[in-house]
């Protein structure tokens, strides 16, 4: 990853101190992760946030890793059954 100089993060500090940001409607990642978890109901919610927080992933890894499992459960079943 490609570090800042000192004059760089001068500059971006100066620039960020000094002027309002401009917003623009587009959520962030923590607006995406609300979003997402107000698509689910209430129990699964609770869970993919509690599991999130103790293994310090976002709901979204977590979400992902649930998917991933399922699906590679639902191969086993399948490549059995042939």
């Amino acid at each position: 990853m490609a570090r800042m100089t000192e004059e760089e993060a001068a500059a971006l500090d100066n620039l960020l101190t000094r002027t309002t940001p401009r917003l623009t409607g587009i959520p962030g990642v923590f607006a995406r992760q609300k979003i997402l978890l107000e698509a689910l109901d209430s129990v699964a919610a609770n869970y993919i946030r509690t599991k999130a927080e103790a293994t310090h992933q976002t709901p979204a890894e977590i979400i992902g890793q649930l998917v991933r499992k399922e699906l590679a459960e639902t191969a086993e079943f399948v490549s059995v059954g042939k």
